[in-house]
């Protein structure tokens, strides 16, 4: 594989330093850096690159010595910086992006030992091999715990590199955009309400396409995914046939025929700054070509060359004093006939970077890493780091690849599975230096059917190469997969699964569902981390059910997060309904079962061996021979029962739990409120001849307990 490749040629240093090569300058941009923490490196090349993002035509790392003397390498990337202002606008304009000067290159990376580091920055490209100078920098210690990994102890659950255990309390928050119910400021809103109540993992999606965020998609000012207009982007006129044959934009009809130039983002201006539009147009039949920027101004009137022959045209303009953004832009015929559109461009009138590249027809879809939303990741991941959250990161575009995963041995397999490296490599440049990304997710709910087993194993092996911090994978599928499961280049388990009502699967008991799905994931995921990924109540079309409106005490959220917890799961299932559980304010039900959890470790333990009293209470949970963890539920107080049949469940009383195989001697037992959060009774008891026998508290629909050895 290419890329492949090119990465083994820049670590084993192959090519002597040449004079040709361009000049590489490095600067540290911190000097001093707290362990696992972010440092920071601004490279500069003299060379403009086409493509920056192919590592076949430009391949930058950062050679780093470490204190104790190992030498790492780690990738850098190019980047457009931007300036961000929150603008209380609605959802559509909440956040004004600017571009920040012109792209550059940049490494991150994080240091995982006290002492002085250095780094240089090794340059490989058509010209030879080019290095930096030296810079140094100092990590000195944090409280950072670390990296997100398998236990060591036990590789069921996920510990940090210091050895602390985590347990995932999470859900999803995948559709972060400008026109969502979750743009940038309510994501960081939601970041801070969600860890105030516990919350420590979130499933984000950079692979929405264009209705919100996504790092490798087609996003384009002249349709949308669910509204492709092909009759818009058409061959180039006279030019040479072939799969790379240049395209461009074709206006047809009587006078006055347009097109509205509508990127997904809307475009920031900076109010006073002067701005010019480009572009050319071939006319046929028409007189030419207007242009209009705003509603109520006179359009200005590019007159056609002769036929045939491309037409230039450039509208200068002054955005005014309180205009932070493009207005309605459309493009018109003066006159019946046709033209084709090529290059547009918005930019400063004294140059800069382009504000209209969604306007690009020609830009490659893989391959290309949107800019903007790059830097809505950043900011993404910031927040997070903020709030001690962890996230998974859905990261390819499903529909970019599937198609082409069909046929193993296949050049367009292959070209896959190479997009993918080069997607992996920028990701783990860019965002892999942070301790807050807890796993890359390949695919968002890819065709279980694809033989997909080749291109995990050499994507998997390429990370194996680049990403030092071995960072967790998994992958998901719309059907759980047990071939992916037990994949040994993923990492994680997983599934998705929602209750949906009208169908034959169980809907009416989301704690049996539970048990069931986890039952999967630990027959085909079971030495590893397993994670039910999505979660909920559907309709039987997959849409949200009336019925989780219905349910405003989130009785079936309450009970899948508690359920969830101790089936044998690395952590709760995480609901999908995002927006549906803000409106809720939901994130309440987090605050007791993270309460219930802190300081509590799985690792090690098995599934509890206990009898409960009464056949109507169910009991999940852990043991050993010296401590207890496990949560007793009413089976009749489903979501089912309390929502839609209206059923009040009873005081339970005289409920005992015989619990098995423990050591003798005396134990502290705390009974917990499962609602409030709070240890509403302590007893002490002694074992005798390895049985302990424990009365539960009166109470109604569940309670939790933990008991380990008294002091």
């Amino acid at each position: 594989m290419a890329v492949l490749t090119c990465l083994v040629l820049a670590l084993t240093g192959v090519g002597a330093v040449e004079n040709s090569a361009p000049k590489v300058g490095i600067e540290a941009i911190s000097k001093v850096v707290g362990k696992y923490e972010k440092a920071e490196f601004a490279i500069d090349l003299e060379k403009h690159y086409d493509n920056p993002f192919d590592p076949e035509e430009v391949l930058l790392d950062l050679m780093i010595k470490t204190p104790s003397g190992e030498k790492v390498v780690v990738p850098a990337f190019y980047c457009q910086n931007y300036e961000r202002r929150k603008m209380g606008q609605g959802r559509g304009r909440a956040n004004w992006y600017y571009p920040a000067g012109d792209g550059r290159w940049k490494a991150r990376f994080a240091p995982t030992e006290k002492g002085v580091y250095s780094a240089t920055a090794r340059l490989k490209d058509n010209n030879g091999v080019g290095q930096s100078n030296t810079v140094r920098f100092e990590c000195i210690g944090s409280e950072n715990r670390g990296f997100l990994g398998a236990g060591g102890k036990d590789r069921r659950f996920f510990e940090f590199s210091d050895g602390e255990p985590f347990f995932v309390i999470g859900q999803n928050l995948a559709f972060i955009g400008s026109g969502q119910y979750v743009n940038l400021t309510k994501a960081e809103e939601i970041f801070r309400t969600f860890a105030g109540k516990g919350g420590n993992f979130l499933r984000i999606w950079t692979c929405c396409q264009d209705w919100a965020l996504a790092v490798e998609a087609r996003k384009s000012a002249w349709d949308r995914s669910w509204h492709r207009r092909n009759e818009l982007v058409v061959p180039m006129p006279a030019s040479e046939s072939g799969s790379n044959q240049r395209k461009c934009i074709l206006i047809n009809g009587a006078d006055g025929a347009s097109v509205e130039v509508s990127p997904s983002h809307p475009v920031g201006l900076r109010p006073g700054q002067r701005y010019v539009l480009s572009g050319r147009f071939m006319a046929e039949g028409t007189n030419g070509l207007k242009v209009q920027l705003t509603s109520g101004s006179p359009p200005p009137v590019f007159a056609a060359a002769k036929k045939g022959s491309w037409q230039e045209f450039r509208h200068e303009f002054t955005a005014g004093g309180n205009s932070f953004w493009l207005g309605r832009l459309m493009l018109s015929l003066a006159g019946p006939g046709k033209v084709w559109i090529d290059n547009i461009s918005l930019k400063e009138a004294g140059g800069g970077a382009e504000l209209l590249w969604e306007a690009d027809v020609n830009r490659s879809v893989r391959g290309y890493y949107n800019q903007l939303d790059c830097f809505i990741l950043d900011k993404i991941i910031e927040s997070a780091e903020q709030n001690g959250i962890y996230l998974m990161l859905c990261l390819l575009t499903r529909d970019l690849y599937m198609n082409s995963l069909s046929r193993v041995g296949s050049p367009e397999y292959q070209q896959a599975i190479d997009d993918a490296c080069k997607f992996m490599r920028y990701a783990v440049a860019r965002w892999g230096y942070s301790t807050s990304v807890a796993a890359w997710e390949y695919f968002n709910e890819m065709d279980p059917g694809k033989p997909v087993d080749k291109f995990y194993s050499e994507v998997g092996e390429y990370l194996d190469s680049i990403d030092i911090y071995n960072h967790l994978r998994t992958t998901s599928t719309w059907h759980p997969s047990a071939k992916d499961c037990r994949h040994d280049k993923i990492d994680i388990g997983q599934l998705h699964h929602y209750m949906r009502s009208g169908t034959d699967e169980e809907f009416k008991n989301e704690v049996a569902v539970l048990i069931e799905k986890t039952r999967f994931l630990r027959e085909h995921a079971a030495r590893k981390p397993a994670l039910i990924g999505e979660f909920g109540l559907a309709t039987e079309k997959w849409g949200l059910s009336d019925h989780m409106k219905q349910d405003s005490e989130g009785i079936h959220f309450h009970n899948s997060l508690w359920a969830s917890a101790f089936v044998g799961g690395s952590g709760t299932a995480m609901f999908w309904w995002w927006d549906e559980l803000d409106r809720q304010n939901a994130y309440d039900h987090y605050h007791p079962l993270a309460r219930f959890l802190q300081g509590i470790s799985f690792a090690g333990l098995a599934s509890i061996k206990a009898d409960v009293s009464a056949d109507q209470v169910l009991i999940l949970g852990y043991s050993d021979s010296e401590y207890a963890v496990f949560w007793l539920w009413d089976r009749r107080a489903t979501w089912w029962s309390q929502v839609v049949e209206k059923n009040v469940p009873a005081l339970l009383a005289d409920i005992a739990v015989d619990l098995r195989g423990v050591k003798n001697g005396s134990y502290s037992v705390q009974w917990w409120d499962t609602r409030k959060g709070e240890v509403c009774r302590e007893d002490r008891i002694s074992a005798k001849a390895g049985r302990l026998l424990i009365a539960a508290p009166s109470f109604s629909r569940d309670i939790a307990c933990r008991l380990r050895p008294a002091n």
